[in-house]
């Protein structure tokens, strides 16, 4: 099992262009947890997780991990426990999966630390928890959309981190794709007690994975806890601007959000 880490923001604020993004922001990653960010477009979801990951510098306060700067840390350190995958990755043109993924190990590579059978084995490992073993010699341009997704995610898995950060995993994706997708993170999560924080638009699709919700309200936390706690009728009104009704998913028990239109009242 992966060892746990803790990851939290502290009196977060970070700004573009002279406006403010997040303010005051303050918000711990719960260890060993599959965590979603929910809220509405704009509201700084996806500045919190690139912050959380170093992609981002602050411009007040601070981002801790085990209690040291965030920022001020070496970043091969950060990278060997915490792993971003972004929302569009870019990779060249022709590069196979495997070659995709072997690329995880770089920050266990150094210097004094040359390419190993460990790392020989933590690729392959990736390859087949993810189902891509058989796609390994392909170039990543040839795969489907699922296919890339679960390629970029066996090589955040031969990363090997502790903390596995993604924003919007499932953007671009079919539904069957998208369930893919997320089954795959939550069979990782259970397998090797990695901590996964995503960020999700689809409430329903975030409240049936995640264990945690976190609910991003004009850049400042606005609530945390169960999917039942976080997702309200009066939440999906005053956050998201829609009216709706909270039903029981009879396959999770979690809860689901019924779009309530203008011509359905």
């Amino acid at each position: 099992m992966t060892q746990h880490h803790t990851l939290t923001a502290c009196d977060l604020t970070v700004s573009y262009g002279g406006d403010e993004i997040l303010s005051g922001l303050e918000y711990a990653v719960e260890p060993g947890k599959m965590s979603a960010i929910i809220g509405a477009n704009g509201c700084g979801k996806s500045t919190l997780l690139r912050t959380l990951s170093r992609v981002l510098t602050p411009s007040n306060g601070q981002v801790l991990l085990d209690g040291a700067l965030l920022h001020r840390s070496p970043a091969k350190a950060v990278a060997r426990i915490v792993g971003l995958l972004p929302q569009s990755p870019l990779v060249p043109e022709g590069v196979s999966v495997g070659d995709l993924v072997r690329r995880g190990r770089h920050p266990h590579l150094g210097f004094t630390r040359r390419w190993g059978a460990g790392d020989e084995a933590a690729v392959r490992e990736a390859l087949a928890l993810t189902g891509m073993g058989e796609f390994a010699s392909r170039s990543v341009d040839e795969l489907s959309g699922g296919q890339r997704q679960r390629a970029w995610i066996a090589m955040a898995l031969a990363q090997d981190p502790s903390i596995l950060l993604l924003d919007e995993p499932t953007t671009y994706l079919d539904i069957a794709h998208q369930i893919e997708v997320l089954d795959l993170l939550t069979d990782i999560n259970r397998a090797r007690g990695t901590t996964v924080v995503m960020v999700l638009h689809d409430l329903n699709l975030a409240a049936r994975y995640a264990e945690r919700l976190v609910a991003v309200v004009g850049g400042r936390i606005h609530s945390v806890g169960e999917p039942r706690d976080v997702v309200t009728r009066d939440y999906v009104r005053e956050v998201i601007g829609l009216r709706a009704e909270i039903i029981t998913d009879p396959v999770s028990g979690s809860p689901i959000v019924v779009p309530v239109g203008r011509h359905h009242a």
